[in-house]
């Protein structure tokens, strides 16, 4: 018989290490694959061309699949939907989350022309985009099966931390003057907001969300409290007085680039609890 679990986390990566023990904190059964089967998960890869069924069938019924790798494919969505599904007609109806990216909107209409500056979740994105033509493939299939799309912006926790990257991202003053925002969120928000759209998949079903920390951070100043000394920092108070700029953080309508999370966070009750870079 086919056990059953309430969050079946397909692509135990750099997520699950905060969504794992959250789940276990909390009481929330749950399963997690890898494409070996390392660390007591379930070995299992999802190959987007096949319509083989059989390697699902080695998967628990769960209450929610979350799927955290990329899917840029076409028809690939519909197909591990369609394929869970077949090998698991006797469990509970699933319903589906996707992790995706804010990518989508880097470079679309929504950020070009007309000072236009905040973008949310209901902005226009690059349709062309694989990974946007998935979610869109995926969010069709509702209401008929429960789905949603997580569109998370820069991850950080843990090893990832941003202070790391700044020699890497600005190694010299003109590589620095062209940066602008950079949104992030922590591990342990994400997985957070996972368990709450798994609580309340009524208010997730058929949506894409667009997810921050409802912060918009400014590379110059990041640059300037974690560069090299005589570098990033200098470099810094050189652009602000070259560019006529005051003070640090230089505000989103400067800076031309800005994301709008609230949606999320109000429609779920939530609030951030990883707001600080750095604190974690």
């Amino acid at each position: 018989m086919t056990s059953t679990v309430e969050l079946l986390i397909l692509g135990a990566g750099w997520t699950s290490t905060f969504l794992i023990p959250l789940c276990t904190a909390r009481g929330v059964s749950h399963a997690a694959t890898s494409r070996n089967g390392r660390d007591g998960t379930i070995a299992f890869e999802f190959d987007p061309h096949s319509l083989n069924p059989r390697p699902f069938q080695a998967l628990p019924n769960a209450q929610t699949v979350l799927i955290t790798f990329p899917i840029k494919v076409g028809g690939a969505s519909e197909r591990l939907v369609r394929l869970y599904q077949q090998t698991h007609g006797e469990g509970p109806k699933t319903a589906f989350i996707q992790l995706g990216s804010t990518g989508i909107w880097d470079g679309g209409p929504t950020l070009q022309g007309d000072g236009h500056v905040w973008t949310d979740r209901h902005s226009e994105f690059d349709e062309t985009n694989d990974r946007a033509k998935a979610e869109m493939e995926l969010l069709a299939l509702a209401p008929e099966v429960p789905t949603t799309v997580l569109d998370l912006c820069g991850l950080w926790g843990g090893q990832r931390q941003l202070r790391n990257w700044v020699s890497r991202v600005a190694p010299s003053k003109d590589a620095l003057k062209q940066k602008g925002s950079i949104h992030m969120i922590h591990g342990l928000d994400v997985s957070r907001a996972v368990l709450a759209v798994h609580g309340h998949f009524n208010r997730a079903s058929g949506e894409r969300w667009l997810l921050t920390d409802l912060r918009v951070y400014d590379w110059w100043d990041l640059a300037s409290a974690w560069g090299e000394e005589g570098k990033q920092g200098r470099w810094v108070r050189e652009l602000l007085q070259e560019q006529g700029i005051r003070a640090l953080p230089r505000t989103p309508e400067t800076i031309g680039r800005a994301m709008d999370s609230k949606e999320f966070w109000e429609t779920f009750e939530l609030e951030p609890t990883r707001g600080r870079l750095g604190e974690d």
